[in-house]
């Protein structure tokens, strides 16, 4: 999980990720920093996110993030 830390505080350093459980329901990522968070998450992790992913429920928390990639890392399997 701190690979994916690490990559959410290079693409908005200015976001207390650890505390934030409401990104998406609270506009702190807006649609531009999820459309580069998709690109970043799949080179990272050798996942593909598909547009049945993009729902806030995947990205409100850095822990939904990190089950989503878990879980589309096991269905590659």
């Amino acid at each position: 999980m701190e690979e994916l830390k690490s990559l959410l505080e290079e693409l908005r350093p200015d976001i207390d990720f650890d505390n934030e459980k409401e990104l998406v329901t609270n506009r702190v990522l807006e649609s531009f920093d999820i459309i580069n968070l998709v690109s970043e998450l799949d080179d990272e992790f050798d996942i593909k996110i598909k547009p049945a992913d993009l729902i806030p429920e995947n990205f409100n928390s850095v822990e939904a993030m990190w089950k989503m990639i878990q879980r589309l890392q096991d269905e590659d399997f």
